[in-house]
């Protein structure tokens, strides 16, 4: 039973008994994994605070072929991420990514995926709280894409016909992103108006400035991104932090 070490992201945590816990974790060359914690739960456990949601470090692994739950020998903690704990905003987004990593990263090496899931926390808690938001879209789309399921926006999903530049957007959830005219009307879509097709370039550049979106806009945006999810990777999986985000039940309070 080799022991490898690789870089890790807590993504849930589990009781097992009296000592001791189940993790899931993203780890970067092995994919999404399970490990046993023994004695995680004592008082002087060598994991100590650790092994907290989201939290980031290097993590130890005797791990078998085969075996679906490996024993975490060790995790070295890097950063806990108390600051995404801090807003509801910003961690109902973390929670979203956590999810859609626990859910739909594979259980092999998918480097892409972590480094984007790594990179979406720190760029999330550096975020100005009036563009969080915003961010999270955009933090989704990209992990969404790195996950292989990328919207296409440049010409016709179904017939690769140019689009036209500006106006309103045909886009359809169901064939993966936008249709040319002929498309949309045999096929269906929603039409996006030109700002929300504006928005959602901007959202899925990461280099554009990110925009600004009233209460109204952000809610669409957010209808759109949580469809797109549960078609493409839900596959009848049970979301509840992505509703969560999608309810945002403390905007209302």
């Amino acid at each position: 039973m080799p022991l490898v070490s690789t870089a890790a992201i807590v993504l849930s945590s589990l009781r097992f008994s009296e000592t001791s816990k189940i993790v899931r974790l993203a780890t970067r060359d092995h994919g999404v994994q399970s490990g046993i914690a023994k004695g995680a739960l004592r008082p002087k456990s060598r994991f100590g605070g650790a092994l907290q949601v989201l939290s980031e470090g290097q993590a130890q692994l005797l791990m078998k072929e085969g075996r679906e739950l490996n024993i975490l020998a060790g995790f070295d903690l890097r950063k806990l991420h108390v600051d995404l704990a801090a807003d509801l905003e910003r961690y109902a987004i973390a929670s979203a990514l956590s999810e859609v990593m626990l859910r739909f990263a594979p259980s092999d090496a998918h480097p892409e995926s972590f480094d984007m899931f790594r990179d979406a926390l720190d760029q999330l808690a550096r975020a100005a709280p009036e563009e969080s938001e915003a961010m999270g879209f955009r933090l989704l789309w990209r992990l969404v894409s790195a996950l292989g399921y990328a919207p296409a926006l440049d010409a016709c999903v179904i017939d690769g016909r140019p689009l036209e530049a500006d106006g309103p957007l045909p886009f359809s959830t169901r064939e993966g992103g936008a249709l040319c005219a002929s498309c949309s009307a045999q096929h269906g879509a929603t039409r996006l108006a030109p700002r929300d097709r504006g928005d959602l370039l901007s959202l899925l550049d990461p280099d554009a400035a990110l925009p600004s979106l009233d209460g109204r806009h952000a809610a669409a945006h957010r209808r759109l991104l949580a469809r797109y999810i549960r078609y493409h990777l839900g596959e009848g999986h049970s979301l509840p932090a992505l509703e969560f985000w999608i309810q945002r039940p403390w905007a209302a309070a």
